[in-house]
């Protein structure tokens, strides 16, 4: 469906802020499609993402600052989503033997089991997709990424 259908707008002032509002329209969508189907896993976008930054790490520890300065949503507070993820048993956290200042974060064999039900998710959105080319999405990415250049 057309934004202006969405948004029941009839124009923008240009095509460069119907861009803006498509992009967060957008991205406001997808994040809600994911979110409403982590949910029954127990799991949020953000603390899905901070298994995922752990998945990539393993076996090596990571960090809350490495895990903050990889995370989507960069707002976030890391802390609170490792501790969450603690409780739920999906992440150990320990003090480094070489930094006592230092703490690093490790997912659990049942953190990396869980994201195997999250990596289904995402390959149904995917699925969703399948409409646009793989031409098209590594165009869409590319301007994503375009977009992001232009600060």
């Amino acid at each position: 469906m057309r934004l202006e259908d969405e948004l029941k707008q009839k124009s923008f002032k240009s095509p460069h802020h119907r861009m803006i509002v498509n992009v967060m329209f957008t991205g406001n969508w997808l994040l809600k499609e994911l979110s409403c189907q982590l949910k029954p896993l127990g799991l949020s976008s953000q603390q899905n993402n901070v298994l995922g930054i752990l998945r990539g790490q393993y076996p090596n520890p990571a960090t809350l600052g490495l895990i903050q300065e990889r995370m989507m949503d960069r707002d976030s507070n890391a802390t609170r989503l490792v501790d969450k993820l603690l409780e739920k048993g999906l992440v150990t956290r320990c003090q480094c033997s070489e930094n006592r200042r230092k703490v690093d974060i490790i997912i659990t064999e049942k953190g990396l089991e869980l994201l195997k039900e999250t990596d289904k998710i995402i390959q149904g959105l995917e699925e969703r997709f399948k409409q646009i080319n793989p031409d098209e999405a590594a165009l869409i990415g590319e301007l994503m990424d375009k977009i992001r250049d232009c600060h």
